[in-house]
């Protein structure tokens, strides 16, 4: 099926599997896919991704060739199954991240679906310094923040890169949701923290379900990409192995599986950090 611009991409995928359709396959943006990639979980069905969009982070986590879709193709006759989660936001699936305040703000932008990144960069320091709309809370496991600016959850942890680009996610079958809110009291501290010179003001944490509350009885919430307006609290959690993916056996942007061990760092961490009550997650905050 050719997908045009106003199609009711749920209503085509519901037809389709009606129809008998026995496995699914994509070739979008990451909106797009997570469509697809929910209809095939809650069907329990095979599902194949083809990166097209810009920025797609669930193409890129898989491995998969973004400069060439045309080798995700492999997928479908020569290609194996791996078994991923899937973060639930309100009972309804996310293959990326949900995002609030001022994240939430960004995906709301006309701008922000032809240039992600770019976007981000240009409005999320302004928004971040500006005060209005709900004060938000966010609680997982014995971690509680308070009035942050903007809370990131997503499916499994992104790495540490930057919060704008948000890196990559190393694996996406490890069961947790992955945490970041971030708190500052100006713009000028929002365009640091963007730029990597400090860190205070962000916490990162990790934990099985996140609760996002606020003053207000409804707030607007980023789901892949989609904007919407969720009741509150906002409840996501996450679901392990839900997902059928069906990739190529060849896949250029899986990581090496034998990462060379940083044992001084590794050994900082242990100096540094404390271990966490009750065996939670740690919160890592600057």
């Amino acid at each position: 099926m050719e997908l045009n611009r106003g199609d009711d991409v749920k209503q085509l995928v519901h037809d389709a599997v009606s129809a008998g359709t026995d496995a699914l396959a994509a070739a979008g943006g990451y909106g797009t896919q997570a469509i697809v990639a929910t209809a095939a979980a809650e069907r329990a069905l095979p599902y194949a991704g083809i990166p097209a969009g810009t920025r797609n982070h669930f193409a890129l986590d898989l491995g998969l060739d973004r400069e060439d879709p045309s080798r995700c193709l492999d997928a479908l006759d020569a290609g194996v199954e791996l078994r991923v989660d899937l973060g639930f936001i309100g009972g309804r699936p996310f293959v990326n991240n949900a995002s609030f305040g001022a994240y939430a703000a960004v995906v709301q932008s006309s701008a922000y679906r032809d240039g992600k990144t770019r976007t981000t960069l240009d409005l999320l320091p302004e928004l971040l310094a500006d005060q209005q709309g709900s004060r938000l809370v966010a609680k997982t496991g014995m971690l509680t923040v308070n009035g942050p600016q903007a809370v990131l959850v997503s499916n499994n942890v992104y790495g540490m890169g930057d919060i704008a680009g948000l890196g990559r996610r190393a694996r996406l079958d490890r069961g947790r949701l992955g945490v970041l809110t971030v708190t500052v009291s100006s713009a000028v501290a929002a365009v640091r923290l963007l730029a990597g010179t400090r860190s205070r003001g962000l916490i990162r944490a990790a934990g099985l379900e996140v609760v996002v509350d606020a003053d207000t009885p409804q707030i607007p919430v980023g789901v892949d990409g989609e904007a919407l307006l969720l009741d509150t609290p906002v409840r996501c959690t996450i679901r392990p192995s839900s997902l059928r993916v069906r990739v190529p056996r060849d896949r250029p942007g899986v990581p090496d599986p034998k990462p060379i061990m940083n044992w001084t760092r590794l050994v900082q961490i242990a100096l540094t950090v404390p271990p966490s009550p009750l065996g939670e997650p740690a919160a890592e905050q600057g």
